[in-house]
């Protein structure tokens, strides 16, 4: 982990080597006062060299002039180097969640991930800084007040030094404590930004069926489980600074002591002896520091390790030698496939089906069936397994081809549309983004949204809102319509694209969905039978297997299963009628 984590430091090493020496620096200059004091009490002062006094001073202000400098240096670029450093990871972890497969996200809530986008890289950004510029100046002021203080009094010295190893011992009992609560306090952190934002994307619902009281029982949980684990973090914490805190009070007490008795018998004299107070701070301070920056590092390392665990989740890989699709007809086969989300019940068992050029199929049969799963594997959304069968498109299997080049030939509309936030041009540009204006246009008119766009006042660049929010439902499915047409796919999946509309909207998104379907090859999932009547061929999916296949004709003639949830469906409609 340590190894991945210096490998973020290289594109800074320059910036970062004149951060260490000016670090480097304010540990030297810092060592000047006790000299200067030592110097003052056993020369200047009773030999009465005033000029030499003033001079000295002077001296020592100047140093301490530039040490503000080299202070702001570290201060400012040592952060921008944290920042810059922070920078990266969140972009390597961007990417890499760009690369995961869908069943990372079935497993991970979007706020868990954002607290390892934002929080989490925060800490560690404040490690990148603090933790070279706290251990080299750490060490060299301990080092160089080590050895000046030898100069005085080398047992003396060696008697303050004797309680460091004490000191290390405490750290290290404590440190395995903190690093395990500061974890859990993390973890509990991200259930907090999971549930607010869950709670925060469904609102509307939560005031549609007045639970709010529910929502704030639900945060008011995962609230207290933070605290409770707060609790535990800060209760090592504090253990750790009592007690590491208490031995550096014993430091001064040994000088205290110590100290005391050696100028009484005459081993040094009382120049030495407050020379030796004011120097042995410089040694206690950076120990002090090192102490402190204990709990700033487990803050970072945890951090850093829940960055690395995403990082090591296995991205979407082509096959080796994988091949571009071109030139795209748009045959579809499905071959024996089958399929399970994981070692559970099994999706799909063995269906065969083949959507010839420019066809439209339909899958209909009930919720949970496999028919959203088919729709899946076709993008290779999720994988199969080598013994799972094979979907072939222009008789090229999908494994073997490039994942970009298979998604960029297929277009999906889905019941549940998402926009993003921003322009109603934005949006529609995501079908191509090198499309012209009117490449965009054309797309919108052919979607049946242009002329109610034109309406707004800021037509094309008018703002959505969140998912979309300011649009009615069949604006937002016309709009994700326009955005196929601007991509132009040779194979197309409609997957419940109306099932969430009105009639009057579904006959208005239908037209759309008729023109977007001419001359492509179409896969369709439909719970209303009246909208895939006129499909080529229909499908019926139930538990996993293709039970009957036909059109619709053919079908209700053969008074099969299909017939009966034809039948089912149109005696619901005139009950409401």
């Amino acid at each position: 982990m340590l190894k991945r984590f210096i490998s973020y430091y290289k594109p800074h090493v320059k910036m970062l080597t004149l951060d260490m020496l000016a670090a480097l620096f304010i540990s030297v200059i810092g060592m000047v006062y006790p000299i200067v004091t030592n110097n003052m009490l056993n020369d200047y002062i009773p030999n009465r060299e005033y000029k030499t006094i003033v001079i000295a001073g002077v001296i020592v202000l100047v140093l301490y002039i530039i040490r503000m400098l080299l202070r702001y240096f570290v201060q400012y670029y040592g952060h921008i180097i944290g920042v810059r450093m922070q920078s990266s990871m969140r972009k390597d972890l961007f990417n890499h969640l760009q690369k995961l497969p869908f069943g990372f996200y079935d497993n991970n809530e979007t706020g868990r991930i954002m607290t390892r986008i934002t929080s989490d890289l925060f800490e560690v950004c404040e490690l990148a800084h603090h933790g070279p510029e706290n251990l080299l100046i750490s060490s060299v002021m301990i080092v160089l007040s080590f050895t000046y203080l030898v100069t005085i009094d080398w047992i003396l010295t060696l008697i303050i030094f004797s309680c460091v190893p004490i000191l290390v011992v405490v750290s290290l009992h404590y440190r395995k404590a903190m690093t395990k609560a500061f974890a859990d306090r993390r973890k509990s952190n991200a259930t907090i930004n999971a549930a607010v934002e869950s709670s925060v994307t469904g609102i509307r619902v939560t005031k549609a069926y007045t639970n709010s009281v529910r929502e704030v029982e639900k945060f008011a949980k995962g609230d207290e489980e933070f605290v409770n684990s707060s609790k535990q973090a800060y209760n090592a914490m504090a253990k750790f600074h009592s007690s590491t805190s208490f031995i550096v009070d014993v430091f001064n007490v040994i000088i205290l002591i110590a100290g005391g008795l050696f100028l009484y018998a005459g081993r040094i004299n009382f120049a030495e002896y407050s020379t030796f107070i004011v120097s042995v701070n410089l040694f206690i301070n950076p120990v002090t520091t090192l102490i402190g920056f204990m709990e700033q590092f487990q803050n970072g390392a945890s951090g850093f390790k829940r960055f690395i665990e995403i990082m090591d989740e296995k991205p979407e890989v082509d096959a080796p030698d994988a091949k571009v699709l071109e030139d795209v007809e748009g045959v579809i086969e499905f071959k024996n496939v089958t399929y399970s989300y994981d070692d559970s019940k099994e999706v799909l068992h063995g269906v065969d089906l083949r959507i010839e050029k420019g066809r439209k199929l339909a899958l209909v049969g009930p919720s949970g069936g496999g028919k959203t799963t088919l729709c899946h594997l076709l993008p290779n959304f999720y994988k199969l397994d080598e013994d799972g069968g094979s979907i072939l498109i222009d008789g090229k299997d999908i494994r073997t081809l490039t994942l970009e080049s298979v998604r960029k030939n297929i277009g999906i509309v889905q019941q549940d549309v998402f926009l993003f936030v921003g322009t109603i041009r934005e949006n529609i540009l995501y079908g191509r983004p090198d499309a012209t204006d009117e490449e965009i246009y054309e797309a919108a008119r052919r979607a049946n949204i242009h002329d109610y766009i034109m309406t707004l006042e800021k037509g094309y660049d008018t703002e959505i809102g969140e998912r979309g929010v300011k649009l009615s439902g069949g604006q937002k499915q016309r709009l994700s319509i326009a955005r196929v047409f601007l991509k132009d796919p040779a194979i197309l999946i409609l997957d419940e694209a109306t099932s969430a509309l009105d009639n009057t909207t579904e006959v208005l998104i239908q037209q759309s969905l008729d023109e977007l379907c001419r001359g492509r090859t179409t896969l369709v999932v439909a719970h209303r039978l009246s909208t895939i009547r006129n499909a080529d061929e229909i499908a019926v999916v139930m538990n996993g297997k293709v039970t009957e296949r036909g059109t619709h004709d053919e079908l209700m003639a053969a008074e099969g299963t299909y017939k009966s949830l034809y039948a089912l469906q149109f005696r619901d409609n005139d009950i409401f009628e």
